[in-house]
């Protein structure tokens, strides 16, 4: 598609908390262009988290739109909101979300089991998949096998599976020490270079910020400053 992937245009989010109002986002307005590279940057409650959720439509805005991939989140339908989220839409969680009892492989394949890919094709596809992320012959392993850095591995070739028009990872570095941090962000420069895989982070990790080709900060659910660092 031409265009952005992601577009926000107005967003407010506001939560109630008892007899108090929280302006989590005031009026955020953000495009991410295909192939980027792109950090949300700023402290806790500026907003990065709240703008990630909306973006995958794990939540709905106050106010303003969200548009992922060319469609308005707001006018699609429950299932329609649910099939964009399983294909074009990956996510890399701060806690790995990986299924327990499943091996590694079945973690990476879940998205594809629910598109109906084909059981043979689709194990193909992840135990290459894998290998690619530095998993090699640990498809079998369960979560509690592996160190938190190879989960967070799985968790990216589960992002990455059904080829999604952009990965939301929200703090992927924080539950990892810093030579592992910085492997699964070579590994996500390389997806992203290689392959033309989207990112859009939320973190406050220098580490990842000094990778990014953007940075959106983010103060008071307002961007504050967009540096683009990329050429």
């Amino acid at each position: 598609m031409s265009g952005p992937i992601v577009a926000l245009k107005g967003v407010t989010k506001t939560y109630q908390q008892g007899a108090i109002e929280v302006h989590a986002l005031r009026g955020l307005d953000l495009e991410v262009q295909p192939g980027e590279f792109t950090a949300l940057s700023g402290p806790s409650g500026s907003g990065k988290s709240t703008a990630l959720n909306l973006i995958g439509g794990l939540d709905t805005p106050t106010a303003g739109g969200v548009h992922v991939d060319g469609h308005d989140l707001g006018a699609l339908s429950r299932k329609a909101l649910s099939d964009l989220r399983r294909d074009r839409i990956g996510f890399v969680f701060q806690a790995y979300n990986l299924v327990p009892v499943l091996t590694a492989a079945e973690n990476a394949e879940m998205v594809l089991a629910l598109q109906g890919v084909p059981e043979k094709e689709r194990r193909q596809r992840v135990v290459a998949l894998l290998d690619e992320v530095g998993l090699g012959g640990m498809a079998d392993r369960r979560p509690d096998e592996l160190s938190g850095g190879q989960q967070q591995r799985v968790a990216i070739a589960r992002a990455i599976a059904s080829e999604p028009a952009v990965v939301l990872a929200d703090e992927p570095t924080a539950n990892v020490d810093s030579a592992t941090a910085e492997m699964l962000l070579d590994l996500m420069q390389k997806l992203n270079a290689e392959r033309g895989v989207t990112f859009l982070f939320s973190t406050h990790d220098p580490r990842v910020m000094a990778r990014a080709g953007r940075i959106v900060h983010l103060v008071d659910g307002r961007v504050e400053r967009d540096e683009r660092r990329d050429g």
